[in-house]
């Protein structure tokens, strides 16, 4: 990351004047804008690992949930993963959240990463989001007790076949899906300094894994992180039939994320209790009537936000894990990056009857 935030804004703005001019290769640019909204509806479901170490040590989880949703009054794909684990009994963690389009172009993305230190503690956020033909990004990092701000943007026009963090696992699940991965895959994506680097995907050779006590055969995807400081960065990802992931590993990394129990497996010696309303239908009166209409109205809402629910559980788990003795002041750090450089919103009116 860059000290002098104004420098890395002058780069940001300029793309890649002071490196390469990378772009999307056109075979994967014809796999984003090919993807069909049936293949989409395919990848709406959870995935649960564990992070284990090589010990075989449980140290944390990693899920990701996808779904349709809508934002600005535009259908789209929400997506939000989340892992937690510690580093030698340190906590640590990453929550991302992407609204995606149906080509997977990012609307809106928030990234947060931490690592609980003893005396010295690091958080990174990342919040990007679209708006009049530009991608306006503002990262916050703390480490200690000092804290660093950097804004930077990229014209649209520069971004086509952009990579994230969240448009990346839904990407490899439809590749998963469609079993296999064409030539040339080679998509961009914006380094810890918001410049503009290569990715790569490419295919594994199809192996059998070990998946509570069956063994499965798996397809592989790997990704690489081209970084032009520290060397490339390799994930290698596996998946099941259906598209579950079964395994993920960066490579190097003495832990590894991986899927304990198939789904069938999971539904196993559970048995649907069936849930009785009538007395409660009875009970009927305008309090009640009233309260039914506010909770279906409330409920209506949080179904077209479901990254409410994400967004406080995270500030939650966030607010518990540092434990600030000023709650209101933390609140106001946290959400910063939520309300800077966002497009202006309209103001509130009361409703028209």
């Amino acid at each position: 990351m860059e000290d002098d935030s104004s420098a890395g804004a002058v780069a940001g703005i300029q793309g890649l004047d002071l490196g390469v001019d990378w772009k999307a290769s056109d075979e994967a640019l014809a796999f984003m804008s090919g993807i069909e909204p049936a293949e989409l509806l395919k990848c709406t479901f959870p995935d649960s690992l564990v992070t284990v170490s090589e010990g075989g040590r449980d140290l944390g989880k990693f899920t990701v949930t996808v779904e349709v949703a809508c934002r600005v009054q535009q259908p789209c794909m929400l997506l939000h993963a989340q892992s937690q684990g510690a580093i030698n009994d340190s906590p640590c963690g990453t929550t991302v959240t992407a609204y995606l389009t149906t080509d997977l172009e990012v609307l809106e993305e928030d990234y947060h990463e931490y690592v609980k230190l003893e005396g010295r503690s690091l958080d990174r956020r990342c919040h990007m989001v679209q708006h009049d033909g530009q991608m306006l990004i503002d990262k916050v990092t703390t480490v200690g007790e000092e804290t660093t701000m950097e804004s930077v943007s990229h014209p649209m026009s520069v971004l086509s076949g952009l990579v994230t963090e969240g448009s990346n696992l839904l990407l490899m699940r439809l590749i998963a899906l469609k079993k296999k991965v064409p030539e040339h895959m080679t998509f961009i994506c914006l380094d810890q300094g918001l410049r503009i680097i290569r990715t790569t995907f490419s295919e594994l050779a199809q192996k059998q894994l070990e998946v509570g006590d069956k063994t499965v055969e798996v397809f592989g995807v790997e990704r690489i992180v081209h970084t032009v400081e520290d060397g490339p960065t390799t994930w290698q990802c596996y998946f099941l039939a259906d598209g579950h992931m079964a395994s993920r590993v960066q490579v190097g990394s003495p832990v590894t994320m991986r899927l304990l129990q198939l789904q069938s497996q999971l539904k196993e010696g559970f048995e649907k209790i069936p849930l009785v309303w009538e007395e409660d239908m009875e009970m009927r009166s305008k309090f009640l009537d009233r309260k039914e209409k506010l909770k279906a109205d409330h409920a209506s809402y949080l179904r077209q936000h479901p990254e409410i629910r994400a967004l406080i559980s995270d500030f939650l788990q966030f607010l518990l894990l540092r434990k600030p003795n000023d709650v209101f002041q933390f609140a106001r750090e946290y959400f910063l990056p939520f309300a800077s450089r966002r497009p202006p919103e309209p103001s509130l009116k009361a409703p028209s009857h």
